[in-house]
Order: structure tokens, then sequence, then C-alpha cells
């Protein structure tokens, strides 16, 4: 019993010598991370950058304008006498929209066709005894000139006559009606709208970067909300000649046809247009990587390590990305396995395919 607290004091160092030889012979604690120091290389897919040819669309968003578009409008005041048409009505050029109550114009009509039949005669007598030098032919002069302004009073109250009668000044579909038989109307009333939509524009901006690839002639695509599905086909017509100087782009405006009349003025428009295949350096797009506002490729170096690569997106198709600016040809990227690199590792090239069994 005297010798109990000696042995439990000799086990104290016993105790002390099997943990440091456990801490010896144990597993290793973590040594870094992928692509560390403590672990070979890096497994990926890399492939090396080349020119292609490259076709791809440029996409905006246009607006739907008729070919020819007016408000129709009276040029005098007067009282709408007969309507001759109805909303959403197509109608021919020249043909008659409204009639404008005109009584008092016809009066001056008869009186001017009056005054000028009297004027007629008066210059036909006149003219005969001219000839039989029974009058002067100052007399004559003056009987002439009375019949020819006589004339034109008739062919000036024509017009005005005329002008009780509006017409459409194109062919095209009207919009809403907004006068009535007995309504009042001045100059610059809004009686209706009239566009030719049979043919219809869409106007887009296209930056000032993308011109080079925009002309004349070029084949445009369109679909908008309305018909989910359908697709409109179109041409370029023409470049506007200036830019706006808040956004640095320039207009381009599309013809499209449109005989069954569904695409309408001010509809929005997501185009596409097709330009024209060049070549340029294209790689997967799964190599491009983003981060916040950082765009970049990891470029694999000559020692095997690799490196970030800030780049410059030209443009994407499915599965592809065309670069503008950051690498060059033969340079060599990595494909695949770009969520394990760090910059400055160490990479193996071909080996993400044979180990992915093995790290099942």
């Amino acid at each position: 019993m005297t010798h109990a607290p000696f042995r439990r004091a000799s086990l104290v160092p016993c105790l002390l010598l099997v943990l440091v030889a456990c801490g010896k012979g144990g597993s290793p604690g973590p040594q870094g991370g992928p692509g560390g120091r403590g672990n070979g290389p890096v497994p990926v897919t890399s492939e090396l950058v080349r020119e292609q040819d490259w076709t791809d669309a440029l996409r905006a968003l246009g607006t739907v304008r008729a070919r020819e578009a007016v408000t129709v409008t009276a040029k005098v005041s007067e009282t709408v006498q007969q309507v001759h048409f109805e909303s959403g009505q197509a109608v021919g050029r020249g043909a008659p929209l409204v009639t404008l109550s005109g009584q008092q114009q016809q009066a001056l009509l008869a009186s001017a066709e009056a005054a000028l039949k009297e004027a007629e005669q008066l210059y036909q007598r006149q003219e005969q005894l001219a000839r039989q030098q029974l009058v002067a032919r100052a007399s004559l002069d003056a009987q002439r000139a009375t019949r020819d302004a006589a004339r034109a009073q008739v062919a000036q109250v024509r017009a005005n006559l005329a002008d009780r009668v509006i017409r459409a000044p194109f062919a095209g579909v009207l919009g809403i009606r907004q006068v009535s038989p007995g309504a009042l109307v001045t100059p610059g009333t809004a009686i209706a709208t009239l566009d030719d939509v049979a043919r219809v524009y869409v106007d887009f901006p296209v930056p000032e970067t993308d011109l080079a690839g925009v002309g004349p002639g070029q084949a445009v695509s369109g679909t908008v909300a309305a018909y989910p599905g359908q697709r409109f086909e179109g041409t370029v017509e023409t470049v506007s000649a200036r830019l706006d100087a808040g956004s640095r782009a320039a207009t381009v405006r599309a013809d499209f046809a449109n005989a069954d009349g569904l695409l309408k003025p001010g509809m929005l428009v997501e185009v596409s247009v097709v330009r024209a295949t060049r070549p340029a350096l294209v790689v997967p797009e799964i190599a491009v990587q983003q981060v916040g506002t950082e765009t970049f490729v990891w470029r694999v170096k000559p020692d095997g390590s690799v490196e970030k690569a800030d780049v410059e997106v030209g443009g994407r198709i499915p599965g592809k990305a065309m670069l503008k600016a950051g690498i060059a040809a033969g340079d060599r990227i990595v494909v695949e396995g770009t969520g394990k690199l760090q910059p400055g590792a160490k990479v193996r090239e071909g080996a993400a395919a044979v180990d992915a069994p093995a790290a099942k």
C-alpha cells in the first residue's frame, strides 16, 4: 500500500512515450489545397488555341415602324357631313374618307362659273369686233384679262371644295375613327391614322464596335412576344449615316414582308443579324471563366504550370466562345479541371479522364 503512489507516478512517462510514438507513425495531416506543393500535378484536359472560321449573329432589340404612316387631318374648319370608312378598314390610294359640309363653297362656285360664262361671252364678242376693227385692241386685251381672272376664281373655289373631301394619301390600313358626322373639325384635328403595313421597317441600334459587320442586304430574323415560336425574315435596308452621341450606336433599318399584318407599328422585336464568316480565335465555352468583372482562361506555361490570362470575349455560340484579345494562336489553355487550379499550379495533361474512374 505504501508503494501505490510510486507506481502511479512511474506510469506517466510511459504514457507520454506511447503518445509520441503514435504521433510519429500516425496518418499525416492535410497538406496544401489542390495544386499545392503537397500534391502532385493537377489532372486537366487542355487544347491548343487556333484560328477557326467563325459565324455568329448580332442580337438587338428593335421597334416596328410602318413603311408609310400619317395621321389624317382636315385642312379647313368645317362640319363633318359624311364618314366613308370604319376603324381598321383597308383603303386604296385616293379613297374618300370624310366629306365636309361645303354649301358655301358650292354657292361661290355657282357664282364664279356664272361670272366666267359672262366674261367668255364678252370676250368672244369683242374679238369679233376687233377683227372688224370696230373696237380698240386695248379693249380686247382688257376683256381677255377679265376672262382669265374669272377662270382663276373658278379654279380656286373648286380647290376649296376639293379640300372638303379628305382622301387617303396612300394605300394602307386605317386606325381608330376619331370623328363622327356633325362634328366640327379644324386644321390639325385627327380623323384617323393611316399605316402602310404590307411591308414594315424594324429599326434597331448597333454599337459602333460592331458596325463593320453590318451592311445592306444582310439577312435578318426577328421574333416578337405576341407570336412565340414564329420567326420573321427580312434584310438590312440601310445603316444610319450618324451615330447617337450618347450611346455611340447607329440605327440600322431592316425591311420585313408583312402580308398577313402580324407585325404592327410599335411592336418590340428581338432581332438577329447573321454576320459574315471570318477567321477568329475560338475556344470551348467552358474554358472561359467569369468571376465578378474578371474574364479569363487558364494558360499552360512551358514549365507545366498555369497562369490566368485575361481575355475579351467577342461573341458566343452554343459551346464555343470567340476571343478578341488576351491570348494568341498556339497558346495552350485548360478546358476541363479549371475548378482545381491556382496560379502557379502544376498540371498534367490528359489525366482527368483516366483518374475519374479511380476517384470513385
